[in-house]
């Protein structure tokens, strides 16, 4: 699927209706570089699984973890060398916990994703300044 975002909130909503074709345990991968808006989608996500709290970019600490009806774990792959060190923080058990995990710079560690990964790209739309185009892809959120 394809969706124009053409603002912030709008990202947030594409975001939350994603959360609704999730279950426990899928991996959405995010493609899209700096400013794009994977924070923004993030926070739907968010909203949509039933989390609480404010949803804030992990790019210092790696992993962000949201307490909801469906948790969600949010990493962001940036500062990472390779699938080790995602394997070193403990990936494996993050899958396992039962929650959602959103992997943002996941080209980074594209080796560690699941085959079923929804992959997420957020590219600015070539005609408007500050538009975005969000392609989702793969799982059952296509």
């Amino acid at each position: 699927m394809e969706y124009i975002s053409h603002s912030e909130a709008e990202t947030e909503a594409i975001g939350e209706r994603l959360a609704a074709a999730l279950s426990p345990g899928a991996v959405v991968a995010y493609r899209g570089g700096l400013g794009m808006g994977k924070t923004a989608f993030t926070r739907g996500l968010a909203r949509g699984l039933g989390c609480r709290g404010r949803v804030t970019s992990p790019t210092f600490t790696i992993v962000n973890e949201y307490e909801g009806a469906i948790p969600l774990f949010h990493f962001d792959m940036y500062r990472l060398n390779g699938s080790e060190d995602l394997f070193d923080i403990g990936w494996e058990d993050y899958l396992s916990r039962g929650g959602v995990c959103a992997v943002e710079w996941s080209e980074q560690v594209a080796d560690a994703l699941p085959e079923d990964a929804v992959t997420v790209t957020l590219s600015r739309h070539p005609d408007h300044d500050g538009w975005r185009i969000i392609t989702v892809e793969g799982g059952s959120a296509s």
